[in-house]
């Protein structure tokens, strides 16, 4: 099919035997690439059973749709595996440069089988792979192993995806890193360490995309960045960063405070994008093909932070995890703490709520410093969090249990399981649900891989993106949770599934129509929006049968109170959504059974799913 390179990289770990695979048609125009190749693709080959850190698990590397073309933000990849954090899906995308690398060598993926006994790395170049020995990487950080192997390589532009220690010591919630990016969800930096794969190191050349209709797809690309280079949105990500939403949050109650429990902060400006701009951005670092550039860098000149020449700066969810969540309003703390995770292979979001989890802990006396190795985590000081970090990655004290997560914390000192703020196991990322109920969807509501701000952003959406010729209508307001939200919020995942597997960053919104045109114009298939509705959905879905697979039933549906208790100042005092309410409507128009969870075999067969 067009817009495939039509090759998979088979790489067998257990005996070292590396073989070559063509895409299967059937799955690619059912599914496209990315995420949702990858799901239909394992779905036969993942069970309850499968230990997530075993040799059984199979861990791929996918590319999209649009990988390695001009198309705008389509320099995506994905990482897919059976989540050693959740026990169900595990997906984590990542930008930068290695996917289109990954094209360049003729590859739109990576399935990795077994495990090797022994550290290792798989070296790819044109018209060649190799298994070779990474012992003497095994141990170092992210930063250390990247340059090596750039160097070992002879060229810079060699582009790296590696763990780091967490990774190697299967820190349930560990990253795989790339050029500065992450893919930082799930624990796929853990499934790589189970695996003793330390990194993946591509060189590719020059090579001219496959397009079906490579001057139409020229112009869709043109039409499609002027629109997103027109955008608000990519003004302020652009500017400021995705830290320049800081401000807005605190005034509006979307910012999560104090472990939640809190609605509004004052130190919240000295931690903004805008406060970062003036004191320490020193310009941006765009993925492959972006428009929008929303990841920056910063320097720090002097202080206890002070930094080692430029280093990545801390993205929202990493400002709000170590800045709101613990009260630190130190920006050069926060940039340290970012810069930690990025070098021993932490997830910031899971890796932030664990720790302020264990602040709100320490404060509510219901573990002491004996507890913690003596540390006294303290409201408003980085230092314990980034002394925590370091327990964490190499699993050393109260790090052996963090390490599991926060649910295997709230286990060790018996916390109520409301009192978490987790589902299905993962931490809940940072757009407090009580400002927008859109959120409680997009954290509890059939999510694919868990607690996600990304495959169901209805926080972004509902501000006017153009998803109206998808079926988004934007007929709700932040405070709803009804019949309208649930549509809205189901119809949202179907559209970010299809993101997910082409892949494309949720930051570029163009009209739908226009994602479409890429689409067709790549592929040659010609497809209506009706039947881009339903390529969504089927994308969707096979990620909840996936998940249902591993034992998932409608009870796990479900919210902590501690993110659903009101909190009594701010913009959203007071307010919080009726969950099993919305969980109601969402079912009914997902026609899912309340008992089971699953969908009935009427929907299953429209979408062409009823095999399963």
């Amino acid at each position: 099919m067009k817009g495939f390179e039509g090759k998979l990289l088979i790489v067998n770990l257990s005996n070292k035997e590396i073989s070559e695979e063509e895409i299967d048609d059937t799955i690619a125009t059912n599914f496209l690439g990315g995420a949702g190749y990858a799901c239909k693709y394992l779905f036969d080959k993942i069970d309850k059973d499968t230990d997530p850190l075993s040799p059984d698990n199979i861990l791929m590397f996918m590319t999209g749709l649009l990988c390695g073309s001009n198309a705008p933000t389509s320099g995506r990849f994905v990482v897919c595996a059976k989540s050693p954090l959740t026990g169900i899906w595990g997906e984590s995308n990542c930008g930068g440069f290695f996917g289109p690398e990954l094209r360049k060598v003729g590859y739109d993926g990576i399935v990795f089988k077994g495990s090797s006994e022994s550290p290792v790395f798989l070296e790819i170049s044109e018209n060649k792979a190799e298994i070779k020995d990474a012992s003497d990487l095994w141990g170092k950080g992210i930063f250390e192993t990247s340059k090596i192997l750039k160097e070992k390589s002879g060229s810079q532009l060699t582009r790296v995806a590696c763990i780091g220690q967490a990774g190697e010591n299967l820190v349930k919630y560990a990253i795989i890193a790339s050029e500065d990016k992450a893919a930082g969800r799930t624990g796929m930096g853990a499934v790589m360490g189970s695996k003793k794969l330390k990194a993946i190191t591509v060189r590719g050349t020059k090579r001219k995309y496959n397009a079906f209709e490579p001057e139409g797809f020229k112009q869709a690309t043109k039409l499609t960045t002027d629109t997103i280079n027109s955008a608000f949105a990519t003004q302020m990500f652009g500017d400021l960063g995705t830290s320049s939403g800081v401000d807005m949050y605190n005034a509006s109650g979307e910012l999560p405070i104090k472990y939640w429990k809190q609605g509004t902060w004052e130190g919240a400006f000295n931690i903004s994008g805008s406060t970062a701009f003036e004191t320490m951005f020193t310009g941006s670092y765009p993925c492959y093909s972006c428009p929008i550039g929303c990841s920056k860098r910063v320097k720090i000149d002097e202080g206890e932070y002070k930094t080692d020449g430029e280093i990545e700066a801390a993205e929202y969810e990493t400002v709000a995890g170590f800045g709101s969540m613990l009260l630190v309003d130190n920006l050069g703390g926060i940039q340290r703490a970012n810069y930690l995770c990025n070098d021993y292979g932490i997830d910031t979001i899971s890796g932030s709520s664990t720790i302020s989890f264990i602040y709100d802990l320490f404060d509510t006396g219901r573990i002491n410093s004996e507890d913690l190795n003596g540390l006294e985590p303290k409201w408003g000081e980085i230092t314990p969090a980034l002394e925590l970090l370091k327990k964490i990655a190499l699993r050393e004290g109260i790090g052996e249990v963090m390490a599991e997560g926060s649910d295997y914390v709230g286990k060790k000192f018996k916390i109520p399981q409301d009192d978490i703020a987790t589902v299905y196991g993962m931490e809940i990322p940072y757009h407090d649900l009580r400002r927008m109920y859109g959120m409680a969807a997009g954290y509890a509501l059939a999510t694919p891989r868990g607690p996600c701000h990304t495959s169901c952003d209805a926080y972004m959406a509902i501000l006017g993106l153009p998803f109206k010729e998808f079926g988004i209508e934007l007929n709700v307001d932040w405070y709803q949770d009804d019949e309208p939200m649930a549509e809205f919020c189901a119809r949202l995942q179907n559209y970010r599934a299809l993101y997910a597997s082409l892949i494309i960053c949720s930051f570029a919104n163009p009209p739908s129509e226009m994602i479409l045109e890429l689409v067709n114009k790549a592929t040659g298939l010609k497809l209506a929006m009706e039947d881009f509705k339903l390529l969504g959905e089927r994308i969707y879905m096979i990620k909840r049968m996936f998940n249902l697979k591993m034992g998932l039933t409608a009870a796990d549906d479900r919210l902590p109170k501690i993110v659903l208790n009101p909190v009594k100042e701010g913009g959203s005092a007071g307010k919080t959504p009726n969950f099993q309410k919305l969980k109601n409507a969402y079912y009914e128009f997902r026609q899912f059974d309340k008992e089971s969870g699953y969908p009935n075999q009427k929907k299953l067969k429209s979408l062409g799913l009823d095999n399963l």
